[in-house]
């Protein structure tokens, strides 16, 4: 049986200056070596996902990019467990020399911090 389809759609990203503000303003921080997390409750009907990968702190473009592609991929498995939030990825040092793996454990591990800081009240 194959897997559902899970895109992630224009939607579903942060585009604007002042949506990451928000976040920036207002969140609950999730941070290990690898990544800092902020979250944010949106108020919206999906969570939503903004990357800042500073190349001062990641290096070239390559590297970047690899992140980010991990790092949105993760998401996309990962977004029908998430509660509608509006959630800021920032890269930190230990990233830039990670491999894959490394980060995939480590946004696995933020995923679920998120879920169970974010969850609504029962």
């Amino acid at each position: 049986m194959p897997a559902p389809a899970r895109p992630f759609q224009p939607a579903q990203r942060l585009r604007h200056k002042s949506e990451f503000d928000r976040v920036y303003r207002d969140s609950r921080r999730s941070t290990d070596a690898c990544f800092a997390i902020l979250t944010r409750n949106s108020g919206g009907s999906i969570p939503r996902l903004g990357l800042s990968i500073a190349a001062r702190t990641i290096g070239n473009a390559v590297r970047r990019n690899r992140i980010k592609r991990l790092i949105r991929e993760s998401f996309r498995q990962h977004q029908h467990e998430l509660p509608a939030v509006d959630i800021v990825v920032n890269a930190r040092s230990g990233a830039r020399d990670a491999d894959n793996a490394t980060i995939v454990r480590s946004l696995e591990k933020h995923w679920r911090t998120v879920i169970k800081q974010c969850a609504p009240p029962q």
